[in-house]
């Protein structure tokens, strides 16, 4: 929209075509003024800036509002144009997070502004009010997304630290757009105007001003506002009666109960909330959700339920040992920092298993994906890709990119797609009309210079090889756990997953044991108060369900862990078990 035309107050609304841009009701309104006051605006005001955290969830009473990406810069654009019942700000307002947009009036009138922190919670005590914003919210983060809004990564497709930079981008959901030394003109007036040498890429720039020269994981988030954790504290001023280590669906679901249970509770993540789960575009066998849910949904869901019951979640922070030490732990992360903890939930989740094939290495991240998120799809546009797996993530990750791609090639190793995919998929995979179900197929090799062009597959039955035009390779092949920092610590199966219950006993330290006068629970490994839940636990089902519920259970044992003294529970003063946790129910 142009100058212009704002000068002439030519301000039009941006059409609600995707659920993104809701309008209150005027009940909904009412029941909102009780918690904000109502404010003037003037033509040009800014009620928040891209960079900025939010303070106030603002709701437009008259006049109109601008959504501006990159405001005052070369990229300058409009995101949306707002009027009079719609709301303000997007999924970071909800998170803590900065704005990754700029709110500017273009028509003065009258807003109505809530605190931030009270506005969250009412999301958690409304649930029509909250549901109808956490959609919207969702749906503007994912607009940003495609835009290419936020920071800007400058980096070479060729740098490992550019692909983290990235992959840790995608991961968390965050807006941003990749610049490529290789490829991209804009690259070059970039590292002139800053006066970046090449070989302090890659480099994240934001609101034209903020530079970091190739940082970590952690002080890009911090960049942003996500919860990474300040530098170390030691383990005398920091402790936490439950400790979770993965925020997938396992470890989110024992932060909500642990924290509603009244427990201290601390969840940790190496990377992003939300595991493998928040990669999958559409999960349809969730119960309670029978029109489906994204993985990203459900758990952006589930991180805003863990901060209304109070549970603290620290991302990126990866833990790098466990160690005993009177009757609790001390947990070590991989920059020093120490905490301790009466009772460690491990819920690490598995990664991707690597595709081998000669030369893949140079396009992974480029062209080579282990996850198929809206951030991947995008850089797909209208050509042909292919994907490599037979599960349940292959099967959502073809349908997902078949809305994306001008066709899809599923490479199934096996000979029939009953054999690991969900009936539900496998129908509609078999019934859509650009996605190419290819049995007996693997990937030979991969051709391509800077980017993925073309793959040579071969018929495992009869050898036959071909060439597959495809410009973009997703690989879901079986997965390896997150154990490699517990070996030694814990009992692991001859795959690396953890031992719990039964298997634990039969390998674990009979003399531990026997000053208990117990064996290990259900999902308790070798050491006690130590537990293992979803995909990370040696024989558990690989669905988010099961994950989701092996969380919630662990709470349930950190419980009994706490409670029993031998293989007596210990009672209260008339024979009742003392209450565990606070006036919210576990079950």
């Amino acid at each position: 929209m142009s100058t212009a035309e704002h000068e002439k107050g030519a301000v039009r609304e941006t059409p609600d075509r995707y659920g993104a841009f809701p309008r209150l009701t005027p009940e909904q309104l009412e029941d909102l003024s009780a918690h904000g006051e109502r404010r003037r605006t003037a033509e040009g005001e800014v009620l928040y800036r891209e960079g900025e955290p939010f303070r106030e969830f603002l709701v437009i009473l008259s006049g109109t509002v601008e959504i501006l990406s990159d405001q005052g810069g070369p990229d300058e654009r409009t995101v949306a144009v707002h009027g009079p019942g719609r709301f303000l700000g997007e999924l970071g307002l909800l998170e803590g997070q900065a704005a990754f947009n700029t709110a500017v009036v273009r028509e003065a009138g009258e807003i109505l502004a809530v605190p931030v922190e009270r506005q969250r919670a009412l999301v958690g005590s409304d649930p029509v009010l909250g549901d109808l914003i956490l959609r919207a919210y969702l749906g503007r983060r994912y607009l940003l997304i495609g835009l290419g809004a936020g920071f800007r990564i400058l980096g070479s497709c060729y740098s490992r630290d550019t692909l983290r930079l990235r992959e840790f981008a995608a991961r968390n959901r965050l807006p941003h757009r990749w610049v490529d030394l290789e490829r991209d003109k804009e690259a070059e007036a970039l590292l002139r105007r800053f006066a970046i040498r090449p070989d302090e890429t890659p480099v994240v720039l934001w609101q034209g001003e903020r530079l970091l020269r190739n940082p970590s994981n952690a002080e890009l988030a911090r960049l942003i506002g996500l919860p990474a954790p300040a530098p170390a504290p030691s383990a005398e001023n920091e402790r936490c009666e439950v400790m979770v280590v993965g925020a997938g669906p396992a470890g989110l679901a024992a932060a909500v109960y642990g924290a509603s249970d009244g427990l201290t509770t601390v969840t940790v993540d190496a990377v992003a909330t939300g595991g493998q789960a928040a990669t999958s575009s559409r999960i349809e066998n969730y119960l309670g959700f029978p029109s489906g849910i994204s993985g990203g949904e459900l758990i952006e869901r589930a991180v805003l339920q863990a901060h209304k019951f109070g549970a603290r979640l620290m991302v990126p922070a990866e833990v790098s040992a466990l160690t005993p030490q009177d009757d609790e732990y001390i947990v070590t992360f991989t920059d020093g920092s120490r905490a301790r903890a009466g009772a460690v939930v491990l819920a690490s989740g598995v990664r991707y298993r690597r595709l081998e094939v000669p030369g893949i290495d140079r396009l992974e991240g480029i062209s080579v994906y282990y996850a198929a998120t809206v951030h991947e799809a995008g850089l797909c546009r209208a050509d042909p890709v292919a994907v490599v797996g037979g599960g349940n993530s292959a099967g959502q990750a073809a349908l997902f990119l078949a809305q994306h791609a001008s066709g899809v090639h599923l490479l199934v190793r096996g000979g029939d797609l009953n054999a690991d995919m969900s009936r539900y998929l496998v129908d509609q995979v078999e019934q859509h009309p650009t996605i190419e179900g290819l049995l007996h197929t693997e990937v030979r090799g991969v051709a391509g210079d800077e980017q993925l062009e073309s793959l040579t597959v071969e018929d495992n039955t009869s050898k036959e090889r071909r060439e597959l035009q495809a410009a973009a390779l997703f690989v879901f092949i079986g997965a390896r756990p997150r154990t490699e920092w517990l070996k030694g610590v814990l009992a692991l199966d001859e795959r690396g997953f953890v031992l719990t219950g039964a298997d634990a006993g039969a390998v674990a330290d009979t003399n531990r044991w026997a000053s208990l006068g117990r064996d290990p629970m259900l999902l308790e490994t070798t050491l006690p108060g130590v537990f293992a839940a979803g995909d990370v636990r040696s024989g558990s089902v690989k669905r988010v369900a099961s994950a989701t519920g092996e969380g919630a259970m662990a709470i349930r044992l950190v419980h009994e862990h706490r409670e029993r003294k031998g293989n007596l529970v210990t009672v209260g003063p008339e024979g009742r078990r003392p209450e565990a946790g606070g006036p919210v129910s576990s079950r």
